[in-house]
């Protein structure tokens, strides 16, 4: 097994408290009906979120992020040349502004849409 693929299932199994909220939300299709997967490999990275059918990745953000910002900008440009659109919310967001969050990412799932033209 992949060095990628064990870490990708070492951070399932140890999800922030964040993405336990974030998952429990939009997996087994209850966000309008769009299959999401967690921990995906994106090589060489793994994303924490991802509807492959719009080809849009949701990354949730803890504070190590403000130190790595152009870190961030680099991954999110790789992602972009591979095809996808990245959403980004903070992991406090999620804890504490978890409506928003949702309807941010309805609107996102919605203007992908359109951008794919389905």
């Amino acid at each position: 097994m992949s060095i990628l693929k064990q870490r990708a299932r070492y951070l399932r199994a140890n999800q922030t408290d964040a993405e336990e909220i974030f998952w429990r939300s939009i997996r087994a299709r209850q966000l309008e009906n769009k299959k999401f997967y967690r921990q995906f490999i994106v090589a060489p990275y793994i994303v924490d979120f991802v509807c492959r059918e719009l080809m849009l990745i949701i990354e949730l953000d803890g504070g190590q992020h403000m130190d790595n910002r152009e870190q961030d900008v680099y991954r999110t440009r790789y992602l972009q040349n591979k095809g996808y659109k990245v959403v980004r919310f903070w992991n406090n967001q999620v804890i504490n502004e978890f409506d928003d969050v949702l309807t941010s990412l309805i609107l996102a799932l919605s203007q992908r849409e359109l951008e794919l033209g389905l």
